[in-house]
């Protein structure tokens, strides 16, 4: 099932902001277990981000080669 193109960057964007309002409350608090915490979690969704895209060419470029 593929959702609309809206509601995939609807869903991104608050993503980031559930992460920059962490990053921003553990920074508010001092808190060094929450920064790091966050941005982890930032490298993570930044890195899915980057890998979604080739994922969804390789099959078709697999589809290729097999035909």
């Amino acid at each position: 099932m593929k959702f609309p193109s809206f509601i995939t960057n609807l869903i991104v964007i608050a993503f980031f902001g559930l992460i920059s309002y962490g990053l921003t409350g553990s920074i508010a608090v001092k808190s060094t277990m929450g920064i790091i915490l966050a941005l982890v979690s930032l490298g993570a969704g930044i890195m899915f981000l980057y890998l979604l895209p080739k994922l969804n060419s390789q099959p078709s470029e697999e589809e290729k080669n097999d035909g």
